[in-house]
């Protein structure tokens, strides 16, 4: 079996535009008529055109007339070829992850098996997933966040997260009063659902350390359920440092490209539970390394998922054969199902696994070509 052709789509997303307003998809046909789907899963607006013709580029030079099943093969000729060496960075590497999982949907299509099944078997029947708290009005007024909560565990849900700081400028500090507004919030939520809903923390990395550290301690006695970047990755010492003098989790991962940008998290005891992107840091294999890297240090896998479909069904595959994941997240608009003929079944705050060969997921042409964009 050989790859002979690759097909691209540019798809615009409905409102609330969770997962971004534009997802670009690709398709790897084979000679056999098996086709595969995949991802790019970081944000499309203004660079389709240019990340189109890179993954292009990169499909042309090292993918077509290549068996779509020697996927470690390719994977290092894509990474490790051109002149800088085994770092293709932000651009290239979410380019790689989509040829791989379409990769790795042709092979599970071709053996008749979800990709699970293909590295080790399912570990788990259902992913314990999380929502988004909506914020809107709850800086101003802290109760809603326990009305909003208490809405949440209602639907079924028993985990959530929220950012509860502005995003720039990065780092900065936040003063006492700010912070004390955040434990409101926290207080209010734990007022209204008690124990029933564990609460992530996200900070986007944009905290200094110090002022990291003391969020964190006023925070402490409402048990967040992790605290997400709380400073950036340009220095894991500082991370680590904030690790120490925690009792809360700390996560992160989702901007970290391949398994080499994870060494130092673990060395460094740095954080505890691994949000890594499939669609981001290589792919599911690669993915794969990184969790049972992870596993090794006893640390947990929490998948992001602010993508696309396609994307996050990968994270669904790659959650499904871990035995230390913990948590997926799941923020998502209605067009993540309507693009399929059979979508990935969410009840009640879990995602249930495909049974379906390759990533399980087949477009609904119909809807694909209502919501392409043409450039």
């Amino acid at each position: 079996m050989k790859i002979v052709e690759m097909q691209t789509f540019v798809v615009g997303n409905i409102p609330p535009y969770r997962g971004g307003r534009r997802w670009l998809f690709i398709k790897l046909v084979t000679d056999e008529g098996i086709e595969g789907i995949g991802e790019w899963s970081t944000g499309q607006v203004g660079r389709e055109a240019s990340n189109i013709q890179l993954i292009q580029h990169l499909v042309d030079q090292f993918v077509i007339g290549t068996d779509p099943f020697q996927i470690e093969l390719l994977w290092q000729r894509i990474y490790a070829t051109d002149h800088d060496y085994r770092h293709p960075g932000l651009s290239a590497t979410p380019a790689l992850s989509a040829i791989e999982m379409a990769c790795w949907d042709i092979v599970g299509k071709a053996a008749n098996q979800p990709v699970y099944n293909l590295l080790g078997g399912a570990f788990h029947e259902k992913l314990w997933a999380y929502a988004y708290m909506p914020t809107q009005g709850v800086w101003e007024s802290p109760q809603k966040a326990g009305e909003i909560a208490a809405k949440l565990l209602e639907e079924g849900n028993t985990a959530m997260k929220f950012d509860p700081f502005p995003i720039f400028p990065a780092p900065r500090d936040i003063p006492l009063k700010d912070i004390m507004r955040v434990a409101e919030i926290f207080k209010s939520i734990r007022d209204a659902v008690g124990n029933e809903v564990e609460v992530g923390l996200g900070t986007h990395g944009q905290l200094t350390t110090s002022s990291a550290i003391r969020i964190a301690q006023v925070l402490e006695e409402y048990h967040p359920f992790w605290f997400e970047e709380p400073v950036s990755l340009e220095n894991v010492d500082e991370m680590a440092r904030v690790a120490a003098h925690t009792s809360i989790p700390i996560a992160t991962g989702e901007r970290l490209l391949t398994k080499y940008e994870f060494v130092e998290i673990f060395q460094k005891q740095a954080a505890q539970i691994i949000q890594l992107d499939v669609g981001h840091c290589g792919g599911i294999l690669e993915s794969k390394k990184i969790a049972g890297m992870a596993e090794a240090h006893f640390a947990s896998i929490a998948p992001h998922m602010y993508c696309g479909p396609v994307a996050a069904a990968a994270a669904v595959q790659l959650a499904t054969c871990s035995p230390n994941f913990l948590i997926q997240e799941y923020n998502v608009t209605s067009l993540h199902s309507d693009l399929f003929t059979t979508p990935i079944e969410f009840k009640e705050g879990y995602i249930i696994p495909p049974t379906g060969p390759g990533l399980g997921l087949e477009f609904n042409e119909e809807v694909l070509a209502a919501h392409s964009i043409e450039l």
